[in-house]
């Protein structure tokens, strides 16, 4: 059986992101993974837009009252996921300047990832 095509928002968003570099949108979990260049920065999910943050970039979305991503009703567990502000799904200015913060945010991410995972490679080599 074929995969199902992305919906129509999901498409609008890749088109609209697309300045930014090879944006895609990949099925996981009931919604999708939205990646530019191979990394993920963003999600949706039920038809909302949610983008990666951290320590930097997590102040603008709590200024607004933006609340993170939870995959589950019933359980407290949020992801560092934030949607940007209604008005930014009207404007692919105001949108890139929402998603380009998160793209940073998951460089960071996966360089912090790499980092850690050199730092236990040597460890390794060590104790051997």
């Amino acid at each position: 059986m074929p995969a199902r095509p992305p919906s129509e928002f999901v498409s609008n968003i890749c088109e609209t992101l697309a300045r930014l570099g090879d944006v895609r949108a990949r099925r996981m979990f009931g919604g999708y993974g939205i990646s530019c260049d191979g990394l993920t920065f963003a999600l949706v999910a039920d038809e909302t837009l949610y983008f990666k943050v951290d320590a930097t970039n997590r102040a603008a979305h709590e200024a607004l009252g933006l609340e993170p991503f939870r995959p589950f009703a019933d359980k407290p567990t949020a992801l560092s996921y934030r949607p940007p502000p209604d008005s930014a799904l009207d404007d692919p200015d105001e949108l890139l300047d929402w998603a380009r913060p998160a793209l940073e945010a998951a460089l960071r991410a996966a360089a912090a990832k790499r980092s850690k995972g050199r730092k236990k490679a040597v460890s390794a080599s060590r104790a051997a």
